[in-house]
């Protein structure tokens, strides 16, 4: 039986994204979320809240769009999948961590409005990405499997 390990998740930027590159020259970026989770306690009618923080990454063009757009209190919308790293520290302990990787990152239109402006489509050999200090890349990125959208990440959703 396959299972499916999604997650959409709705919160506030931790820490402004940080956008960094693989030893061949893939774009990540990290940031933190912040979801509150907000209910009414039957006994006490008091409101009561509980608030959980999540690393997300994110690779590629989202990588860069989010450093590029997003800064730190900023209401978004995350879409991916739940994946755990593994590592070994300098002093040889083991270390592991969960983490978001993103699929999709837009923002909460609910209390906030948002510009929504289209990037040009860009080929390996079109040189860096706007405002970029990228490593030129001898290859495209490799297509993520099962990305969910039905399209490669080299083909326009729309």
């Amino acid at each position: 039986m396959a299972t499916d390990n999604s997650v959409v998740l709705v919160g506030n930027i931790t820490r402004d994204p940080e956008l960094r590159f693989t030893n061949t020259g893939q774009p990540t970026a990290s940031f933190g979320l912040a979801v509150n989770r907000r209910w009414q306690n039957r006994q006490t009618q008091e409101w009561e809240e509980a608030t959980s923080f999540f690393d997300v990454v994110c690779w590629r063009e989202m990588a860069e769009n989010v450093s590029e757009t997003l800064t730190r209190g900023a209401r978004v919308m995350v879409a991916g999948r739940l994946e755990q790293r593994s590592w070994e520290t300098q002093e040889g302990d083991k270390r592991s961590k969960v983490e978001v990787v993103a699929d999709e990152i837009g923002p909460s239109l609910r209390w906030a409005t948002a510009q929504i402006t289209k990037n040009e489509r860009r080929g390996p050999s079109d040189g860096p990405p706007r405002g970029g200090n990228r490593p030129p890349q001898s290859s495209p990125p490799p297509a993520a499997p099962n990305n969910g959208g039905g399209y490669g990440f080299d083909e326009e959703p729309f």
